[in-house]
């Protein structure tokens, strides 16, 4: 039987609930539903977590409750952002999928406001909205809120942490003195309290104990970490954990892009979404998300919210929000319907006393955590990589190819072999900056190995040498080779350093483009380094290397470089992918540890 049946909603409504796989109500629907339809009409507040049902626990109600054979605009609900309102607005809808009498539309920014004033004209009785469209609505004498005798505030203190609070004051004034006031909340800040004070008499309340159920479902951890490491040590959990599924929330849009991009660069399945994409990429980006087309998103607080995605394994926090409660809904987004969750933050030294406040805040326990050594990275790596190759099926035209190699490594013995396909991984390792050390600070602002004074030379413990770039004693170089090549960073890193005959440690901070690549090379080993590309080629091109820091100019009319044209600052050089003194050698795809494989 269906337990919404006994909430007091129509057949109808437990029919479509029934269709929709609807069968238990979450707490909050099950005290809301027949608390708003059994005290009509009544104000009412409902203090729940994101992700607790809400949006049924008010939905259900309102449809009950509007006269589907009145035209006018009898609901409106409010919420902070358009990803929200759609996702809050195409759930309303299959509700009501069975009456074709009630029509649902949903007005937000970024869309076009003239195929949003013709939806309208159609008889709308619920209206989903974001705070400055409905305005800019309402101007523009589109819309009418006069016969509205329901106002949902869905979402309520994200809306006022977002600076609406003059917009919903605006926007309530053109409704009825004595419409019913519905505000569902997270949390209750004095801004909320002011609210219910002005616009609320005697509201009835339900308040779930969201934080207690969601603190069992999530572990809250911490790792403390200099802020120039965050990146690198969120690099080692992802790479220790190729499943996770996570939401790695900035404070602002730039710091946004760069580390979507610089982790994009290596490989990894991340994008940004943020507030100047457009609606049409930020739909595209959610929709890449949900179909597990990608492993993490980094997202800003406000393009975040609203977002509604299943078995999100880790929420995980590049800074902690500047308001406190902002974290429980970052952390809510994790350890739902009953499945266990991690939120981890990113501090630095100084930031232990925002730990214990958010304990005493929230009334959650801490886990402090280690980065992973490079040793964890090395061994799971290699663990991957083995299982990965064990559970390739082979390919049909592996005999073909393994005949045209005629022999080339029967030289080498299995081991050998094995040995060197191994060294390929861990040299991937170190061209990513795995190899970066103790990555964990003590809460004193000192790192660990610093604090004990006995750094252990990497060498002893079987790492290799360490890329020395630390702002200074480098030469940047450019050359004409790219993506379109068919080069990988971590390819590219061995083609430069076999070719020059330097270590793949004294190349670094590489920005690859299409037709071109600018890199730096340690100037110890920059000796004699454009030589070593002179007389090569790559697919019948003449391979090009200049300093960029001597001269060279790139012009706007493109080239072979890039889409640039280099002109002056020395001879002509070609080259191939190897070495000038062999047969050429294709590095695409050559080596078995691509930074792109095996990530989603």
């Amino acid at each position: 039987m269906n337990n919404f049946s006994k909430l007091g909603l129509s057949a109808g409504v437990v029919e479509v609930l029934d269709q929709m796989g609807f069968e238990n109500p979450t707490p909050v629907q099950q005290q809301a539903i027949p608390m708003l339809l059994e005290n009509n009409p009544t104000d009412f507040i409902g203090l729940a977590q994101t992700g607790t049902g809400k949006t049924a626990a008010f939905g259900l109600p309102l449809i009950e409750l509007i006269d589907v054979d009145n035209r006018a605009t009898q609901a409106l609900i409010m919420a902070p952002t358009r990803e929200l309102g759609q996702q809050t607005a195409a759930q309303l809808k299959e509700f009501t999928k069975n009456n074709k009498k009630l029509n649902v539309e949903v007005v937000y920014g970024g869309a076009n406001i003239s195929n949003q004033i013709k939806a309208l004209k159609k008889p709308t009785q619920i209206i989903v909205a974001t705070p400055g469209r409905l305005l800019d609505l309402i101007k523009r004498k589109a819309v009418s809120l006069t016969n509205v005798k329901y106002v949902v505030l869905d979402e309520a203190d994200e809306m006022l942490n977002m600076g609406f609070k003059e917009d919903i004051d605006d926007i309530l004034s053109h409704t009825l003195e004595d419409r019913v006031t519905w505000l569902f909340s997270a949390t209750m800040p004095k801004e909320i309290r002011r609210i219910i004070k002005k616009y609320m008499d005697a509201p009835l309340e339900v308040a779930i104990n969201a934080e207690q159920k969601s603190n069992t479902d999530i572990t809250h951890q911490y790792v403390v970490t200099k802020g120039s490491n965050k990146v690198s040590a969120l690099r080692r959990f992802m790479d220790l954990q190729p499943e996770m599924r996570a939401i790695l929330f900035c404070r602002t849009k730039r710091e946004t892009q760069q580390i979507a991009d610089d982790l994009g660069n290596l490989g990894y399945g991340v994008e940004a979404l943020h507030g100047d994409l457009s609606q049409a990429q930020r739909d595209a980006v959610m929709k890449r998300f949900k179909t597990r087309a990608m492993q993490m998103l980094v997202a800003t607080d406000v393009a975040a919210r609203g977002i509604d995605v299943n078995d999100l394994t880790h929420v995980m926090h590049h800074q902690l929000p500047d308001q406190l409660e902002s974290y429980t809904h970052r952390s809510g987004r994790t350890g739902r319907a009953g499945k266990k969750g991690i939120s981890l933050a990113f501090i630095n030294p100084r930031e232990g006393r925002r730990i214990t406040e958010l304990e005493k805040r929230i009334k959650v326990t801490f886990q402090k955590v280690e980065v992973p050594s490079f040793e964890e990275l090395k061994a799971s790596r290699i663990s991957n990589w083995a299982n990965l190759i064990l559970n390739t099926e082979v390919d049909e035209q592996a005999n073909e190819i393994l005949y045209s190699l005629h022999g080339k490594f029967a030289h080498l013995s299995e081991n050998d072999l094995l040995k060197r396909l191994i060294t390929t991984q861990l040299d991937n390792l170190l061209i990513q900056g795995g190899n970066e050390g103790d990555l964990n600070e003590l809460q004193g602002g000192r790192n660990r190995d610093s604090d004990n004074g006995n750094r252990r030379d990497r060498r002893d413990r079987g790492e290799r040498r360490e890329s020395n770039f630390d702002g200074g004693g480098n030469n940047r170089y450019f050359i004409n080779i790219g993506t379109i090549d068919g080069m990988t960073i971590p390819d590219f890193v061995h083609y430069v350093s076999d070719t020059a005959g330097i270590k793949r440690g004294d190349v670094g901070d590489i920005s690859m483009q299409k037709t071109s690549t600018f890199f730096d090379v340690d100037s110890d080993a920059a000796k004699g380094f454009e030589e070593k590309f002179s007389g090569l080629e790559i697919e019948g091109r003449s391979i090009r290397v200049n300093r960029d820091d001597e001269g060279p100019k790139r012009s706007s009319r493109g080239g072979n470089g890039g889409g640039s044209s280099y002109k002056g600052g020395g001879r002509k050089r070609s080259g191939g992918r190897g070495d000038s003194r062999g047969p050429k050698r294709d590095y695409r795809g050559s080596r078995g540890g691509s930074s792109r494989g095996g990530r989603r």
